[in-house]
């Protein structure tokens, strides 16, 4: 009897042994910010592999950074949601199980989740996430699965609401017809010649703007090639700076700045009888790094980082939007072409045109409109290192404001022959009247947004 009841104790005891271990074992899960950023450039590491043009890229940094602020909303009464401030968009569910619910990280999971959704190397993003989730659920199990619940959850309503954008209708839209009869029209250009892309872009329904069209710029300068007319002017300058900062050689900044903002996913390069692509960020990625930029340099915590991705990715997205109404309006020819054909045969720009009409500046619209959405967060007078070029070897550059990098990359597009003056100036213009639009229209954060200390 006495031998049954000592086993009976020690099984006892073992047990007690073993439960407490176990629950010594089950720890709560900390999602950082540093997870967070960690998510946002492994999307931007595979959209580089796969090569998506810059307003394809826009929506894939927009959609899952929305899905992720949301949940962040659902916890902390310090950010309003965007149900009714975003085109057609409803409140997304709530958590089956609040109590045992992270909701950072249910947002990290809904932003992978979605981004897995957006991009063609989806075996790369499972990978990513497969090995998030191992850890995760190690640590702890019922507050992962709840979290991972939440996420989907959140995930699948914005890709329902997503899948209404006309994405896919404008998939199966017909390509772009190049006008060779009228000799102001947008024409292919060395050395791929590729089709003019996205030519129905402004098609897609729009985040915050009311249209494509509700900031159509004022019409470039009348098409001539008369040597008085301002159209042929701005031509000329083109080509008299290209030649001016090319001759400086290595010392040109000029050429520096181009390059450092080139931001082209389309650039081809020959070998013989071989072409092949380099693959490098688009001007998005780039914002979307100055983002990242900020919000590590402010120490902002994972609440914060999401604030910034989202309304920036915003911005972004509607600016291409508008950019892409305007460019396969006006239909304008690039410098490259004129000059070729009108003034010297063998020129070729700094940087590689990329394939669409020339005005307004694509990247002119975006840094514009970006560089407001960030200053609303972040202040007027925000120095920054920008080192989003460092992995395409090419060196830091430091800026004492978000303004002062746009009108940088603006200027870059004429420095680089790709863009007459009035596409990169009505352009950046453009891009800031769109990102005044947003940042006046979109309440995210409950009290009024204070620039973070520096």
């Amino acid at each position: 009897m006495k031998a049954q009841i000592k086993t009976t104790s020690i099984v006892v005891a073992l047990s007690i042994f073993i439960l407490g271990s176990c629950t010594t074992k089950t720890i709560p899960i900390v999602i950082s910010p540093e997870a967070y950023h960690s998510s946002v450039d492994k999307v931007t590491e595979v959209m580089i592999h796969d090569i998506f043009s810059p307003p394809v890229a826009s929506r894939i940094y927009a959609y899952p950074n929305i899905a992720a602020f949301e949940i962040l909303a659902q916890k902390d009464n310090a950010y309003h949601s965007l149900e009714g401030q975003l085109t057609e968009f409803t409140a997304i569910p709530l958590p089956e199980k609040p109590e045992e619910t992270n909701y950072e990280l249910a947002a990290l999971i809904a932003h992978i989740d979605l981004s897995k959704k957006l991009i063609f190397s989806e075996d790369r993003i499972a990978v990513y996430r497969d090995s998030l989730y191992t850890i995760w659920e190690s640590q702890n199990p019922k507050e992962f699965l709840a979290s991972k619940e939440h996420g989907l959850n959140v995930a699948a309503h914005i890709t329902a609401w997503m899948d209404k954008d006309n994405y896919k209708q404008t998939r199966t839209m017909p390509k772009f017809s190049v006008d060779s009869d009228d000799p102001s029209r947008w024409q292919p250009t060395p050395p791929a010649y590729m089709s003019g892309i996205e030519p129905h872009w402004n098609k897609i329904r729009p985040f915050v703007i009311d249209s494509a069209a509700q900031f159509k710029p004022t019409p470039p300068p009348a098409f001539s090639m008369e040597k008085d007319s301002d159209f042929y002017k701005e031509l000329l300058e083109v080509y008299t700076i290209s030649e001016e900062i090319t001759a400086k050689g290595d010392t040109s900044e000029e050429v520096a700045i181009a390059q450092f903002w080139d931001c082209n996913p389309y650039v081809s390069v020959t070998r013989g009888h071989l072409m092949f692509a380099t693959k490098k960020i688009t001007p998005g990625a780039h914002w979307i790094g100055i983002a990242k930029i900020a919000s590590k340099k402010t120490n902002s915590d994972f609440a914060q980082t999401v604030h910034a991705y989202t309304k920036t990715s915003i911005a972004i997205a509607d600016a291409f939007i508008s950019c892409w109404d305007e460019k396969y309006r006006s239909n304008l020819i690039r410098p490259e072409t004129l000059i070729n054909s009108h003034i010297d045969d063998s020129w070729e720009p700094v940087l590689q045109t990329p394939p669409f009409p020339e005005y307004t500046s694509g990247h002119s619209v975006v840094s514009g409109a970006a560089a407001t959405a960030l200053t609303s967060i972040f202040g007027d007078d925000f120095a920054f290192d920008d080192d989003t070029e460092v992995a395409y070897n090419l060196p830091v550059r430091s800026f004492s404001s978000f303004t002062e990098a746009a009108d940088e990359a603006a200027i870059s597009r004429m420095y680089g022959g790709i863009h007459y003056r009035a596409a990169v100036e009505i352009g950046v213009g453009q891009g800031r009247q769109l990102g005044a639009f947003v940042v006046d229209n979109l309440k995210m954060v409950v009290e009024k947004e204070i620039a973070l200390s520096n």
